[in-house]
């Protein structure tokens, strides 16, 4: 049950990057997921582990990073498209 309790969080945090951005997370569920569990990850180590913890997720560090990673995807995925229009 913690597993599922971590995916759950994990695509809420990266739901909440999305709007937060403005963007939309490639691959939908999966990418909010994902975004979430890489997010957490870079929060804690840029933020450290503070705030409130729910499954795991220290919350506000893992949406700061998962806020940074959308940000970053999106600078690529835009790169990515202007440069095939060249």
């Amino acid at each position: 049950m913690g597993f599922l309790w971590s995916l759950i969080v994990g695509g809420i945090i990266g739901w909440i990057a999305g709007l937060i951005m403005g963007k939309d997370i490639p691959g939908g569920i999966i990418g909010n997921i994902i975004a979430g569990f890489i997010g957490a990850w870079l929060g804690s180590l840029i933020l450290g582990n503070w705030g409130p913890e729910i499954g795991d997720f220290f919350i506000v560090p893992a949406i700061i990073g998962a806020v940074v990673l959308v940000f970053i995807v999106s600078l690529i995925m835009g790169s990515m498209r202007r440069g095939r229009r060249s």
